[in-house]
């Protein structure tokens, strides 16, 4: 049993914080909330998804686990108006989900979820350096190393947090120091990622305030922030490209 009610606009922006990576996945549905653990199909990143029950203006479930098609579910949200509710209601014979956005009704037939990857195992990685900052601010330094190369680098040195890329003839470099960041525990770490990744979770991440990246030494980074107004939590993980000398 699944029955719940809530704000669109926050179910709708939830949902793409999943599909940056992923176009189907596996939801677990408990009286606690939602939750998602996925993996892109390069197995490059990985993605773990909550929302709480108090995230609903409405929420009664049993502990179950569904199929959906991330695509469709953002191109049926994309028909609600600014403040709109959404009512969804599971049935579980047909494996249907019923779908009211305004004078809309939808059907959604799920999926199996056996023909979804199954969820990974999350890394426990102790990451040394902490960095907080504005959503915004990473967004900006993407856009511009996007201009110069395919990758760039995220790193703390003391304390200074930076991020540069190189191309075949240009360089650009943003360097943040302590004052101008929410928080920064220092450690080691410089690691080179691929920028179609970090471009796709820049997106989502933009909007948040504050966001966290955990990272180290040629270690993956662990990008994190809260969603649905902190009733959810998204975190992802990327691994690193290895610098050749």
């Amino acid at each position: 049993m699944f029955k719940a009610t809530i704000d669109a606009d926050i179910f709708k922006s939830s949902i793409e914080t999943l599909s940056v990576l992923v176009d189907e996945a596996r939801f677990r549905i408990s009286t606690e909330g939602l939750s998602v653990r996925a993996v892109d199909p390069a197995n490059v990143a990985m993605v773990s998804f909550e929302l709480a029950a108090s995230a609903f203006d409405d929420y009664a479930a049993d502990d179950c686990e569904i199929g959906m098609d991330l695509t469709k579910i953002n191109d049926i949200f994309g028909v609600a108006e600014k403040n709109e509710k959404a009512t969804l209601e599971l049935d579980e014979m047909s494996q249907k989900m019923s779908i009211h956005i305004g004078g809309f009704s939808y059907t959604l037939s799920l999926l199996d979820p056996s023909t979804i990857r199954a969820e990974p195992r999350i890394p426990q990685l102790e990451l040394p350096a902490e960095v907080v900052l504005n959503g915004k601010e990473l967004q900006k330094a993407v856009k511009a190393a996007e201009k110069i190369s395919d990758h760039m680098s995220l790193g703390v040195d003391e304390d200074i947090f930076y991020m540069e890329a190189e191309g075949d003839t240009d360089k650009v470099r943003l360097e943040m120091p302590r004052d101008q960041l929410i928080d920064l525990k220092s450690g080691e770490a410089r690691s080179l990622f691929s920028l179609d990744y970090l471009s796709d979770i820049v997106k989502p991440a933009s909007k948040s305030n504050e966001i966290t990246l955990e990272l180290g030494r040629d270690y993956p980074i662990r990008i994190s922030f809260t969603i649905a107004e902190g009733a959810g939590k998204i975190s992802y993980l990327l691994a690193p490209r290895i610098e050749s000398d």
